[in-house]
């Protein structure tokens, strides 16, 4: 493997990751603020797919700058 496929690798690990961690922390947040569970639930995904989006689009100006 080369290290730029290592890269791009490890980058979209830690985007996954971050997107976790800020899903969970939002809906939890959700819910101190007295969201239902579903209401909640629906936080947190948007929460996901929205920072999973973004660091997509930086993983992938990474990995068009690395080659």
């Amino acid at each position: 493997m080369s290290v730029q496929t290592i890269t791009v690798v490890l980058s979209c690990v830690v985007a996954v990751l971050t997107a976790a961690l800020l899903a969970v922390g939002a809906g939890c947040v959700a819910r101190c603020d007295g969201a239902s569970r579903p209401a909640a639930a629906v936080r947190a995904v948007q929460t996901f797919a929205g920072t999973l989006t973004v660091l997509a689009a930086v993983t992938g100006a990474l990995a068009s700058v690395l080659r």
